[in-house]
């Protein structure tokens, strides 16, 4: 605990329940700055154990094609190796040293990206749904989010919702724009 010495205050100065203007404001700013500190922490979790400062993505792409065309570019590994060869990240990268492994089975495992990417089929409803544990390569070992796509028929297009959630705080900006220019604008060229 912080003690400031009470001081008679000075002739023509404020006194704020026995401390001057100035020690007043210095002990406002370190308890000010005691709440900062602590504030994020608060944010995380509280004393229940519930966070709230998870991180989410929300996407919603048109696609012209039909719903089975989307599921089998994501879900076939020759189709798939095809989309990130036209993607950002593979521009400079060998991806026929590691191509894209695709299990089409709920609890078998997917590489992408060279194995930057990877993970296990959660739910696989052919043409409709596709939830997957998701992660990068970069995170800490044992560090998985949960990737769906929702695919619905939109006429002769489709529309994907696309959710991510439960990745490392701070990597949201960075997994959106990845979202989209490895997978969404790779897609619809790959689509025609």
């Amino acid at each position: 605990m912080l003690e400031v010495p009470l001081d008679t205050p000075r002739s023509g100065s404020s006194v704020i329940h026995g401390l001057n203007r100035r020690q007043w404001l210095a002990q406002s700013t370190i308890a000010a700055g005691g709440l900062a500190v602590g504030l994020p922490r608060a944010l995380a979790a509280s004393d229940d154990g519930i966070s709230h400062s998870a991180e989410a993505i929300h996407q919603e792409v048109v696609f012209h094609a039909k719903p089975s065309r989307i599921y089998e570019a994501l879900m076939d590994a020759s189709r798939f190796q095809k989309v990130q060869s036209l993607s950002a990240a593979m521009k400079s990268a060998d991806i026929n040293s590691h191509p894209a492994v695709i299990g089409r089975e709920p609890g078998s495992a997917f590489a992408l990206f060279g194995g930057y990417i990877s993970g296990r089929q959660l739910e696989l409803v052919p043409n409709q749904r596709i939830v997957q544990a998701w992660r990068a390569g970069s995170w800490a070992p044992g560090i998985y989010s949960i990737a769906r796509f929702e695919l619905a028929e939109a006429g002769d297009s489709t529309e994907l919702v696309f959710d991510h959630t439960g990745f490392p705080l701070g990597t949201a900006e960075h997994l959106a724009e990845g979202w989209k220019v490895n997978y969404w604008e790779p897609l619809k060229k790959f689509l025609g």
